[in-house]
């Protein structure tokens, strides 16, 4: 059963995606190193080259950004290194299963759907780029199951569109996830404070797809209200692939989970005023102390009364009014003062 929601600690996301970098081996080591790092789940992406684009030389069909990882990649070629041979999926989701992990994919098409249905996943993801392919949500619906579906790219109109269709066709539980769809992604572009706002939009879980390069962004999605989290996951800091440039190695995963934790723990409720731990610290605040011995009858001054720490004497609002005032007994140096040593 999935656990999502503010009063589950985030569900975070291994994506795999071609981080195995062509290698059935190095996919099942990455599912090893996931559970290492006690992420909840893992995710593949399922197509083929020929799922994804026409294999043709046109220049629509080529990446002419020069500031892309990708630059220069025919889509097909790139989509080919990239993809996860169908082939693998059993043993990738047979290890998964072994590690204690939930496993699921990301289907581009009706034939990646069918073929998924053979592992009965608790849900299935849409993504960005496929966010406005309404007969693919509408596919995917149909299997009864839950859908995340990264918001990448579109506007609000689209979201609207998706997440009709989605309920429309059966899709009972829809998870939106903030994304910003540029590889890696700039913080600046993130806009994390649109989490809150698609909350309370579309009364649904929402979480956050993480492109940028470190930790901060998704830490800061928690605050915002974010209850899954997905990162991009790669073997080692040495590893290369084609998504490597923007995805976290076993030792910054194991740390990514550890302060997403911490974050969540961290948002708590409405409180005001000490909490359990805090309340041996009330000790510490300031409060009026003699500074010097005191003869019963002495008037009290600044110059042997302070205001200090330790909270044990009278509180340092009542200073201005003790000046003047005579003890009522004697009092040694360093003595918390209290109202039975004053006269009135």
């Amino acid at each position: 059963m999935l656990k999502i929601g503010m009063q589950h600690k985030p569900f975070i996301v291994a994506e795999i995606s071609g981080n195995h970098n062509g290698s059935l081996t190095n996919a099942i080591k990455l599912v090893k190193a996931a559970a290492r790092c006690k992420v909840d789940a893992i995710k593949v992406q399922t197509y083929t080259a020929d799922t994804m684009t026409l294999n043709v030389e046109k220049k629509d069909f080529i990446i002419r950004n020069k500031k892309s990882l990708w630059s220069g990649y025919k889509l097909y070629d790139l989509y080919k290194k990239a993809h996860t041979p169908w082939s693998w999926h059993k043993k990738i989701f047979q290890e998964a299963k072994k590690n204690k992990l939930i496993y699921f994919s990301t289907p581009f098409d009706e034939t990646a759907v069918k073929f998924l249905q053979q592992f009965k996943l608790p849900i299935f993801k849409i993504a960005s780029f496929e966010n406005t392919d309404l007969r693919l949500i509408k596919i995917v619906a149909k299997t009864k199951k839950p859908i995340i579906i990264s918001l990448g790219l579109a506007n609000l109109n689209e979201i609207k569109k998706a997440v009709n269709i989605a309920k429309k066709y059966g899709s009972k539980k829809i998870i939106l996830l903030k994304c910003t769809s540029d590889y890696p992604a700039k913080t600046y572009d993130t806009n994390l404070m649109t989490i809150p706002y698609l909350k309370k939009k579309f009364n649904c879980e929402v979480g956050f797809s993480d492109h940028t390069l470190g930790l901060g962004a998704s830490i800061a999605a928690v605050a915002k209200g974010a209850t899954v989290i997905e990162k991009h996951f790669k073997l080692s800091a040495k590893s290369r692939s084609v998504d490597s440039d923007f995805s976290l190695d076993e030792t910054q995963m194991k740390l990514f989970v550890k302060e997403i934790k911490n974050a969540w723990e961290s948002l708590g409720k409405v409180k005001i005023g000490p909490v359990k731990n805090e309340k041996k610290n009330l000790q510490f605040r300031r409060s009026i102390y003699t500074s010097k011995k005191i003869a019963e009858g002495d008037k009290f001054s600044k110059d042997n009364i302070k205001c200090v720490r330790p909270g044990y004497g009278l509180p340092t609002i009542y200073y201005d009014n003790i000046l003047g005032k005579r003890a009522k007994l004697n009092i040694d140096k360093a003595t918390p003062l209290k109202k039975i040593m004053i006269i009135k």
